[in-house]
């Protein structure tokens, strides 16, 4: 199986799977952090050397106040909890977004988390927090009004401005909960990404689907605007 170098998964479906249960909408976000740590260990399993989590949106603050604070409550938690299991598995941990703007016990735990893993040498996990991909475009673009005078002329000098230059755009891109859109997610690096969707919902997601999604991928010919 021709592993995929890099995956990014839009983590969608948590609220619905708590909704279905008649559950607050946070059960579902608790019971997600399990999808995630199963996703994460898939990953190392099968060899994959980035992943990247869609994990809470630019506009994810317009959900409700009560919602919001207890997913970043529950966001410092989860870094404080698995930051030994990480270190375990040679996980290096990069966050992507307007980190600044998080609440500052949020940002002190993903500072420690980043700091405390850099020298990793496994996994590159990126997660996606206060992300917006047109939010990352137009920071790329203040930077480049700051510090350059003459025109870009190649796309990687655009790319040196983004959150992650160093990081290759995704080979792959997963979706669940049946949702047949980006949602504002990697909007430059995604521009020849395969796409695969599930309807499953986020705290079902298995390794069984990374599977599948490697074998459907695996089979389509990337032919990144050519003929073959």
């Amino acid at each position: 199986m021709n592993v995929p170098r890099h995956i990014a998964i839009i983590m969608d479906g948590n609220g619905r799977w708590a909704e279905k249960r008649k559950m607050p909408r946070i059960y579902g976000h608790k019971a997600g952090v399990k999808a995630t740590r199963r996703a994460i260990k898939s990953a190392i399993d099968l060899g994959i050397e980035y992943l990247t989590l869609y994990t809470f949106s630019h506009e994810n603050w317009s959900r409700p106040k009560k919602e919001v604070d207890a997913l970043m409550k529950l966001l410092q938690d989860v870094i404080r909890n698995e930051t030994k299991e990480l270190m375990d598995y040679n996980v290096k941990v990069r966050f992507i977004g307007n980190i600044e703007e998080l609440p500052a016990s949020v940002k002190e735990e993903v500072d420690k988390l980043t700091e405390k893993t850099k020298e990793n040498t496994g996994l590159t996990l990126l997660i996606a927090l206060n992300y917006g991909g047109r939010r990352e475009i137009m920071d790329a673009v203040n930077k480049i009004i700051q510090h350059r005078k003459e025109p870009l002329k190649y796309e990687n000098d655009f790319r040196s401005y983004l959150y992650a230059p160093d990081v290759p755009d995704p080979d792959l891109l997963i979706r669940t909960s049946g949702e047949v859109r980006v949602s504002n997610f990697l909007l430059w690096e995604i521009a020849y990404t395969e796409i695969w969707i599930t309807k499953t919902l986020w705290p079902n997601f298995k390794k069984t689907h990374i599977i599948k999604a490697i074998q459907e991928y695996n089979q389509r010919e990337r032919k990144f605007g050519g003929i073959g």
